[in-house]
């Protein structure tokens, strides 16, 4: 044998072997050794990319011994380093720096969710500081409250009256928040629970096109997911007019722990509101989260939270007793409306890697709540005596689970990433009750009264298949539902099922057509549950009726500082929903179908100066009724959000925004109006050193709105016969408050 030749073939083969393309593993942290996620890991001489996971783990193939690799994250510095022998064979931590955002260095390629960078981008240039002003961060959502501060907020998205959550699904670290058949309401969604200074970041879809989203999101999901870690421990004050107060204090528990972290806050308010009546609103809020990093680079998170609340409320005052002048826009017919509510959390997340190729995201949950709710709608209609004030309650149990296993492949040339998941939740709320009450302490007739078990199982797969600019992403739901109610108001035992199941496809498109363009084609089927109560005893009514929905749109960044979202879209309910306040349920009122046009801007004028705003033209319609007497009751036809926010200017930040709803329907024929609004808040913050004082206006001119109205039919003691008009909670006047915040 030619020793010599062996060797230099082996040899050869050794250094070509050293040429090929190798994998690269690795972690991206910040200074503090968090893990990052969603950072974009890019090779700019084999053009393959990856994403950071929740643990900041990565893995990017086809890379060389002196390849360059750009890794990058918006609120952080860029980095680009010379690929190693070392880092090819060993993995490597790469450690990002915080640095002030600027908007030319969002590039629409590098984000796993380009419309979700949005709110990313809005929360971090303007902070919050309420559970409200979270909601407000979704583009195009506006919020109402009607009950004294305690009840869940009115919402409205895309010509949706959403009521209290039916048509939105909302989630905090993937912990539902809608409750089904809940006493008040399908859907209702009650978030005072989250304290706004915990929150990470915040994403959103809006439409019917996600496979990993399940019941209510027909006009789209809203996901929170809160901080892992703070950096500072914080204590505030705010008061302000009206006697309201807010105490917040965030403590962080184990210091410069590393791959360990904890921490707890608790926030306490009261208000009375500007009401002649005081609201006597107060909330107590207790979190704690506890996270740690396994040397496998697995991550578990532990959340445990509880909230508490009591309010009185002059609820919904009809318009003709403030036109006569017999009350004012603040007074109250029947001032013994209000309610108490609390609600706890467990919550288990747990990620890790399987393999290189396969990753777990699994969360376990548990959620208690009690509601007891007071209001009075129609005044003396149905009893001319004690009137007509109902009392609704429940004490619910809710347990779950959802797991997704995501799965990177090729298909020949083609990258493919499979993901797979089932979810579980189940519901039970005993006594749920409907009863006719007198002064919040006489209960004159039980109206409802029975237990509900509601399970909900489902799964989906979806794949995403990437041919060069172009993404293609099918995928498929399914649904299962078992309702039970048991109904105690029934002398025999009365135990009613219904069983549904439901296959809901999904196709999505995206196009990167430049590196400042991205198209996008999304369609798909989603749903909302119908109310249990109306499920087992009217089978023939829609159970899951379906939400048929498109989406074709872009996000366009012309200029390093300006980015511009845009969308055509079109939504066909098979049944919608209309909550019933005296009867305590939602009953469905027939098909409907909506269409418009969303277009949002984010422009920075320097670098500390941000402009944004959302807008949404609708048309929505009924589709069974005739022409004119087909329009949808309170489905907004055009909505305006937007403002300017300071951020970071010699110690000051600060914004004015502003939010407007136009005039809309508020019953079939449009005879009657509820009257839009434009409102407009102020705030300004001096941080210096560890100290931050602060300064905020809401309804910074004053103006005199309506924050929620209704067409409701009334009488009162005094009236022979009923008027049906509008029926409205009066917007907040001109108020201020001043914070001070100690960072330790």
């Amino acid at each position: 044998m030619n020793y010599r030749k062996y060797f230099s073939t082996v040899l050869v083969l050794f250094l070509v072997n050293l040429g090929f393309s190798q994998r690269l593993k690795g972690v991206i942290i910040d200074e503090n050794n968090q893990p990052l996620e969603a950072a974009y890991v890019y090779n700019l001489n084999s053009e393959t990319h990856a994403h950071s996971s929740a643990n900041g783990r990565f893995v990017l193939d086809e890379n060389k011994i002196g390849d360059s690799i750009k890794i990058g994250l918006l609120g952080y510095k860029n980095q680009v380093l010379v690929l190693e022998e070392k880092a090819l064979t060993s993995g490597i931590t790469i450690t990002l720096q915080e640095k002030t955002f600027q908007l030319e260095e969002l590039h629409l390629n590098e984000q796993l969710n380009a419309l979700s960078t949005i709110s990313r981008l809005d929360l971090s240039i303007d902070p919050v500081n309420s559970s409200q002003e979270v909601l407000r961060k979704v583009p195009g959502l506006i919020i109402g409250q009607h009950a004294g501060g305690g009840k869940a907020e009115q919402l409205f998205l895309r010509g949706f009256d959403i009521d209290h959550g039916t048509d939105v699904a909302i989630s905090v670290d993937g912990m539902p928040v809608n409750m089904v058949s809940h006493a008040h309401g399908q859907g209702y969604s009650d978030l005072h629970f989250l304290i706004a200074e915990t929150v990470n970041k915040i994403d959103f879809g809006k439409g019917s096109y996600y496979a990993n989203k399940g019941d209510f999101n027909t006009a789209g999901y809203v996901d929170f997911s809160t901080k892992d870690y703070i950096k500072d421990s914080q204590v505030s004050l705010s008061i302000g007019q009206f006697n309201s107060l807010r105490t917040l204090g965030m403590f962080d528990l184990l210091g410069d722990s590393k791959n360990e972290n904890a921490y707890m806050a608790i926030e306490y308010l009261e208000n009375d509101g500007p009401f002649e009546s005081p609201q006597n609103f107060n909330r107590l809020n207790l979190f704690g989260k506890y996270t740690v990093i396994s040397p496998q680079n697995n991550k578990l998170s532990l959340t445990l939270s509880h909230f508490k609340s009591r309010w009185d409320a002059s609820g919904q005052i009809p318009q003709r007793e403030v036109d006569n002048g017999n009350i004012s826009r603040f007074g109250a017919i029947d001032d013994t409306e209000g309610g108490n509510t609390q609600r706890t959390n467990l919550n288990i997340e747990y990620s890790k890697y399987i393999n290189d190729d396969t990753r777990l995201k699994t969360n376990m949950f548990y959620t208690h709540s009690a509601f007891e709710l007071y209001s009075n709608f129609t005044f003396f209609l149905e009893d001319p005596v004690n009137g007509d004030q109902i009392k609704q309650t429940e004490n619910r149990d809710i347990f779950g689970f959802n797991s997704r296993l995501i799965h990177d492949i090729y298909l020949g040339e083609t990258p493919v990433v499979l993901s797979a998941g089932v979810s579980l939740r189940n519901d039970v709320a005993n006594d749920t009750e409907l009863s006719k009450t007198l002064n919040r302490s006489t209960t004159l007739e039980q109206v409802q009264l029975g237990d509900i078990n509601q399970t909900n199982a489902s799964m989906f797969v979806n794949a995403e298949f990437e041919f060069g600019k172009l993404v293609v992403a099918p995928a498929l739901r399914l649904e299962h539902f078992k309702f039970m109610y048991n109904d105690k108001l029934q002398t025999n035992y009365t135990a009613l099922d219904e069983t549904k199941t439901a296959l809901l496809p999904k196709l999505n498109f995206f196009y990167n057509a430049k590196d400042n363009l991205q198209l996008y084609l999304k369609s798909g089927i989603g749903f909302h549950s119908n109310d249990t109560r109306v499920v087992v005893t009217n089978a023939s009514e829609n159970v899951l009726p379906k939400a048929y929905g498109v989406d074709f749109g872009n996000i366009w960044k012309p200029t390093p500082k300006l980015v511009v979202n845009s969308a055509l879209w079109y939504l066909f309910l098979e049944q919608e929903f209309v909550y019933v306040g005296d009867a305590g349920i939602v009953e469905p009122s027939g098909r409907t179908r909506r269409y418009g046009a969303d277009l949002g801007v984010r422009y920075q004028l320097n670098n500390w100066l941000f402009l944004n705003t959302d807008a949404t033209l609708t048309k929505a319609r009924s589709i069974d009724e005739a022409s004119g007497e087909d329009y949808i009751p309170l489905a907004p036809d055009f909505t305006l959000t937007g403002g300017l926010a300071v951020n970071d200017l010699k110690g000051f930040s600060g914004g004015l925004n502003f939010r407007y709803i136009d005039d809309r329907p508020a019953n079939e024929d449009n005879s009657i109006i509820a009257e839009g609004y434009f409102v407009s808040d102020f705030n300004v913050n001096y941080t210096i050193n560890n100290l931050t004082f602060g300064f905020a206006i809401e309804n910074l001119f004053d103006t005199e709105w309506n924050e929620t109205q209704f067409a409701t039919t009334s009488r009162l003691q005094n009236e022979t016969a009923p008027v049906e008009e509008i029926h409205f909670t009066p917007g907040t006047p001109f108020s201020s408050k001043f914070t001070m915040s100690y960072r330790f």
